[in-house]
């Protein structure tokens, strides 16, 4: 097992080389990196929108206003057919899915029906497939009256269409922006993400987007004032809408069409030469420009409405036909007003209105702000924990380092090939990686160590500590991959960077503590010919433990169950602090221009705004502010007029750097995603250790698992440390962590299992569980070391996590000992159910350990 090959010494240090070649690129400006001769890789990691600034907001189309235009139109549609055919008919109207229509003549109710079987005709589902769908339905409910269904399939193609053009839409409008790298892609059947980093007014992009820009020419009806149809009723096709000015301004319009936004070709923002008003200039193409000059020919000195989104924007007096297909918009415009509506004209109007259920924006000084946190906790992370092997271990410290560096290096080359985003809780996954990452290489030293102790030379000590170790370090490995697959497969955005960062840590310390430290370790045996360990602190610790665990087993359970219990009814008495994540509502961090914020004075003024709930507290340090607002009744466009009064009331004095908004529609998924991953992750490692294990260690390990997450649920009702989708993974981490310790301790108890046959199981578990207590406690140690430095140097953004992190692994250490290992007496596991077998362990020939 210590010998390597030449092309296995090569691939090795190939895999190292490359991982280096790739990461390196992160360490330089955008400049520097760019500037990179061509045979160098030169990209770089992907920040998040927590590490760089800019916005995240999901939309949603409406159904119900795909459903109403489609009503709509098929009304119409119904009106034009049986007119064109002189059929009489009564009782024109839309409701619900339903149009329905009374034909006067019986006689002709057949004929109708046929000319009406036009709309009924099956539309194809996709341009890639042969598969059709029926979006009309045609019955005849009664003798004469005719009805019309908009079938749900039907409703649901027109929907998914809408997104599918929306999307086009967006990226348009947000490409106009000028802004760099925006993702902009579908989420289901009807959301659409639109993630913009750097971006610096979000308020404006959101603007653009809530703008259907549906810009229509039509003629001002004239048979009546204004006035009088504002207070009786209007002419049959002529509707009232009013202008853009400030008091708005009715006219009457013609509901009629005459030329339409679709046949724009260009719209450009300018200025009057005459006046020096900005104004929008646009240019029709053929059919528009030949319809807008017959239009205007034709009604010279009329009055003509520019409408956009059924607001007038202006209704000019039409002097002279215009006949070259162009021409201008004038209405009070701001410079950015006229460039904005530019822009919407150019982009194409939306097929359906664009709800915001969620938004997440971060300013680019907190982004900034949290690059430099990030940094400084990796940093003094890595130094304890590098300083703390060392200290241990000595020599094999360093190699465990080296193993380390490598580690990191790794992950950070492969976050950048695929490129992935590193966001905050992604720099906490390398972090937590960083702690748990020596949790390997500490179990093949302890168990070198041990086998040396048995009376092994070194090399055969070193040869057997690595084959054993092997299977622990894969069983261990893959339950927290487990948790991590099952997090990025229900988390959402940082949750989910945080879980690809935790895989690939996964990985990446599997390679390195198994191969790369081995392959270190070979080549000190082979050049230096030692022949013993070399010294650390961990050789002045009590090689053989023998502390009587087992018979503190009640008392350990006892204990947890009073704990868990209290724990449970906590959590049904006393409301667990929820972020916006689960209850919706508005969360924004502010910070005050001046040296101090005021918080009465924020207080004051916010709870002049009728909002509900508000809560103002300082956050970090005396110019930072987090306000907290409860979800509004309104729904989700409810939530977004909050952000907007806010802003209006604090914007003077305080520079928002961070905005979270999220919608009731996607609290509730949040809440029901976060359950179904805590259980779905649960059941997923029962099945895994079952087939690895027997069903009783598979059963102890989720009671010790469910005891931690109960008792992390409880520290955060007792401490009222917010719980928001964070928290959720770090209880999944917890669940991956405590597993991770459950397991080793297991394996450890199964080799002993097939060893000692005729020892008693609770000696045989005090037995296990002291071999593993000095690779326990250091491994607690050094993740403890690395989750310290991210709590109290990586910034409030993510202190909650590691608030529970800490608090899980120490219950989680806890749970492995007292809990995982005592728990396989009470299920009356027999020893007789593990059969002698040399080669089990790895090594085959080789004798049983001695234990002294």
């Amino acid at each position: 097992m210590l010998y390597f090959s030449r092309w296995k010494t090569v691939l090795i240090w190939l895999s190292v080389v490359l991982a280096v070649m790739f990461a390196f690129p992160n360490l330089l400006s955008k400049d520097d990196a760019a500037n990179l001769p061509d045979f160098v890789p030169s990209s770089q990691m992907t920040l998040g929108l927590d590490l760089q600034g800019g916005s995240h907001i999901l939309l949603q189309v409406d159904r119900d206003d795909i459903l109403t235009e489609r009503l709509e139109t098929m009304a119409d549609e119904v009106r034009r057919i049986l007119r064109a055919a002189g059929i009489g008919y009564t009782g024109l109207s839309g409701t619900g899915q339903l149009v329905q229509v009374r034909i006067r003549d019986d006689a002709r109710v057949e004929e109708a029906r046929t000319l009406l079987d036009e709309l009924a005709e099956p539309v194809s589902a996709s341009q890639f497939t042969a598969g059709t769908i029926s979006e009309v339905e045609i019955e005849e409910s009664q003798p004469g009256q005719l009805r019309l269904r908009l079938t749900d399939e039907g409703i649901d193609y027109r929907v998914s269409s809408a997104v599918t053009q929306s999307i086009e839409v967006v990226r348009r409008r947000v490409d106009e922006l000028g802004t760099t790298e925006p993702v902009i892609q579908r989420q289901g059947s009807n959301r659409i993400l639109v993630q913009v980093p750097g971006l610096e007014d979000p308020q404006r992009l959101k603007d653009l987007l809530n703008q259907t820009a549906k810009l229509t020419f039509h003629l001002v009806d004239t048979t009546m004032p204004v006035s009088e149809a504002i207070q009786g009723r209007p002419p049959a096709g002529s509707e009232v809408l009013y202008s853009t000015d400030d008091p708005p301004i009715p006219y009457l319009i013609k509901k009629r069409v005459e030329v339409s936004g679709e046949n724009l070709v260009d719209s450009q923002a300018g200025f009057n030469q005459q006046t020096s008003e900005p104004i929008v200039t646009f240019k029709f193409d053929t059919k528009g420009g030949q319809r807008f000059g017959q239009i205007t020919q034709q009604n010279v000195g009329l009055p003509f409405a520019i409408v956009l989104d059924d607001q007038v924007i202006s209704a000019p007096v039409i002097r002279e036909p215009i006949l070259g297909g162009s021409g201008q918009i004038s209405g009070n415009f701001s410079v950015q007003g006229a460039n904005d509506l530019a822009i919407l004209l150019r982009a194409g109007a939306l097929p359906a209105t664009l709800t915001v259920i969620e938004e997440r924006t971060v300013g680019p000084g907190l982004g900034a702000d949290s690059i430099e946190a990030g940094q400084i906790a990796s940093m003094i992370g890595a130094v304890l924990v590098i300083a703390f092997m060392i200290f241990a271990y000595g020599f094999l410290g360093i190699v465990a380092n080296i193993a380390l560096i490598a580690n990191v290096t790794m992950i950070i080359a492969i976050l950048t090939l695929l490129g992935a985003t590193l966001t905050l809780p992604g720099i906490a996954g390398i972090v937590l990686t960083i702690g748990m990452a020596v949790d390997s290489n500490v179990l093949i030293y302890e168990r070198i160590r041990e086998e040396f102790r048995s009376g092994r030379s070194l090399i055969q000590a070193i040869d057997a500590g690595f084959s054993r170790a092997f299977g622990t370090i894969l069983d261990a490995n893959v339950t927290t991959l487990i948790a991590a697959v099952i997090l990025f497969y229900f988390g959402t955005g940082p949750v989910r960077g945080f879980a690809v960062t935790l895989a690939i840590g996964i990985v990446t310390t599997v390679f390195t503590a198994f191969t790369l430290t081995r392959w270190m370790v070979s080549e000190w045996v082979r050049r230096k010919r030692p022949k013993a360990l070399p010294k650390g602190l961990i050789d002045y610790l009590k090689p053989n433990f023998t502390f009587p665990f087992m018979g503190f087993r009640r008392i350990a359970f006892t204990l947890s169950a009073v704990a868990a219990v209290g724990s449970m009814v906590l959590f049904g008495t006393v409301n667990m602090n929820y972020g916006i994540d689960f209850k919706g509502g508005s969360m924004i961090e502010v910070q005050s221009k001046a040296p101090q914020a005021d918080i009465g004075a924020i207080r004051t003024q916010l709870s002049e705004l009728n909002l509900g709930d508000i809560q103002v507290q300082e956050f970090g340090g005396p110019r930072e502010v987090l306000i907290r607002v409860q979800s509004q009744d309104g729904g989700d466009n409810a939530e977004q007029s909050v952000i907007t009064l806010i802003r209006g009331e604090l914007e003077e004095a305080y520079t928002f750097r961070r905005v979270e908004v999220v919608g009731p529609t996607v609290s509730g998924e949040l809440a029901r995603a976060g359950t179904i991953a805590v259980i779905g992750a649960l059941f997923a490692i029962l099945v895994y250790i079952w087939f690895r294990f027997e069903w009783q260690f598979a059963l102890g390990a989720i009671i010790a698992t469910l005891h931690d997450v109960v008792l992390t649920i409880g520290i955060f009702v007792l401490s009222g440390v917010e719980f928001n989708l964070s928290s959720i993974a770090a209880v999944l981490t917890i669940v991956g962590y405590s597993l991770n310790d459950t397991v080793v301790v297991y394996d450890r108890v199964r080799e002993n299992l097939r060893r000692y046959k005729k020892k008693p199981l609770p000696e045989l578990l005090d037995l296990s569980v002291n071999q593993m207590l000095s690779r326990t406690i250091l491994t607690s140690v050094t993740t403890l070391l690395a989750l310290s430095a991210l709590y109290l140097f990586g910034g409030e953004v993510i202190r909650s996590f590691t608030f529970a992190m800490i608090f899980g692994v120490v219950v989680g250490t806890y749970s492995s000992i007292f809990i995982a290992a005592p728990v396989l007496i009470l299920f009356k596991l027999r020893t007789d159910t593990f059969h002698t077998d040399e080669t089990s362990d790895g090594v085959e020939g080789t004798a049983p350990a001695r234990v002294s």
